[in-house]
């Protein structure tokens, strides 16, 4: 499988920072992960566009993947009861 470009938008960067530092790590792992497959075990694909989420404890991260270009775009790293919102 072809590796995958990890792009995070702005704002889902500063939301990773307000993360506190105990889950941040994990989170970020998650994220860097998706590199090496896009659609991991446990991901679900969001109804009403092309995104998907997968779950690091309380924290959800919703990406989309554009599989021509071979990239994941971070859009939203948040807790489990704001991020949908």
């Amino acid at each position: 499988m072809a590796n995958y470009k990890v792009l995070i938008k702005p704002s889902a960067a500063k939301e990773l920072e307000e993360v506190p530092d105990k889950g941040r790590r994990r989170v970020a792992e998650r994220v860097a992960a998706l590199s090496q497959n896009p659609r991991p075990p446990g991901c679900e694909k969001l109804t009403g566009g092309d995104r998907f989420r997968i779950r690091q404890g309380n924290y959800r991260i919703v990406y989309s993947v554009a599989d021509k270009e071979l990239t994941v775009l971070v859009v939203r790293i948040g807790n489990r009861k704001d991020v949908y919102r």
